[in-house]
């Protein structure tokens, strides 16, 4: 099978994960990348982000590099409907930027010439399909044209509880995410839409309100109507720490048997799910490309019935199941021979 064609839109930090990524996997090639910055720069980012031993070049507005020689070309398009990926026979466009969200917003990738776009993150209102890997991924179909992976704290919420309820029922959970600062966010502060996220990401733990709860008991049947949930965004730049607490329906349920179903989990999927007996804190969890590393440590009974679980994340984790179900539906396609 030929690799996947891929545009990406937005060449930010997850683009440029998702670019890494993509370098030495045979199953992909990422033609182009449209982004406004300058190439020179983007190139130079892009090479600060890779291992030492590893590098890419600038070649005419393209970066050239891997161990396949591909060539990714640079455009300068600030929306969807500037991209020409049409000129590049683009199958796919993942779009990263997080400005775009919507149907509406999506819909001129298509217009441009792909079968599909995949969305790195939740999106504002009804789209084709909302995909947590690991959790609905088997639901996909080939009419999919916009379709959402979700976000890394909304896929580690939904598997820290899939490896739960699989095991028996819950009354209830309710999750704070503490996230990385993201790059809306401000270093000093400036006046915004909102009076929290109007104050500097780099001086302050900032409460914030998240959708995960929502989309997860939208897609899990088996928890709707029993999960809450609060973020909040801290002064770190790497590392996010899912910290939730279980009302479970059994009081027998103790820590060490949750552990003992995360580390079941963690040797049946271990692409999607690890644990650690570390003390580890935030920037140890740099080049984790799990959707989930469980702190073993963390695990704690409170009361008969509630138990406390630390499961921490980065953004490389979310790119990688970006380009996990971007060969998902590759592999439909080429199993039911849609090429529409």
């Amino acid at each position: 099978m030929n690799p996947l064609r891929i545009g990406l839109m937005g060449f930010g930090q997850v683009g440029r994960q998702v670019y890494r990524l993509a370098l030495d996997d045979d199953r992909f090639n990422v033609v182009a990348a449209s982004d406004i910055g300058k190439p020179e720069i983007l190139h130079h980012l892009v090479n600060k982000s890779m291992a030492r031993d590893v590098s890419v070049r600038l070649e005419n507005k393209c970066l050239v590099g891997g161990r396949f020689g591909r060539k990714t070309r640079f455009l300068p398009a600030s929306k969807p409907s500037d991209a020409l990926w049409d000129v590049f026979e683009v199958d796919l466009v993942i779009d990263t930027t997080a400005r775009f969200r919507s149907s509406e917003t999506l819909a001129p990738h298509l217009t441009n010439g792909v079968r599909r776009v995949i969305l790195s993150t939740l999106p504002d209102g009804d789209v084709d399909r909302v995909v947590l890997y690991g959790i609905n991924q088997d639901s996909i179909d080939g009419g999919d044209r916009i379709v959402s992976a979700g976000s890394a704290s909304t896929a580690a919420m939904a598997l820290a509880l899939k490896v739960v309820v699989d095991a028996g029922p819950i009354e209830h959970a309710t999750m704070t995410s503490v996230h990385a600062y993201t790059s809306d966010q401000t270093l000093q502060d400036y006046a915004g839409p909102d009076y929290r996220r109007s104050r500097s990401g780099a001086e302050n733990i900032i409460p914030n309100e998240t959708p995960a709860p929502q989309w997860v008991e939208r897609l899990m049947p088996a928890v709707a109507g029993k999960l809450s949930g609060f973020a909040l965004n801290v002064p770190v730049q790497a590392g996010s720490l899912l910290d939730m607490t279980v009302a479970f329906a059994d009081a027998d349920v103790d820590a060490q048997a949750v552990n003992d179903l995360f580390l079941a989990a963690a040797a049946d999927q271990p692409e999607l799910i690890a644990t650690t007996a570390d003390p580890i804190v935030s920037s140890d969890v740099k080049g984790c490309s799990q959707s989930i590393l469980v702190d073993l440590k963390g695990t704690l009974k409170a009361g008969s019935k509630l138990i406390k679980i630390l499961a921490w994340h980065e953004s490389l984790g979310h790119a990688r199941r970006i380009l996990d179900l971007a060969a998902l539906y590759a592999g439909l396609e080429a199993r039911t021979g849609e090429v529409a």
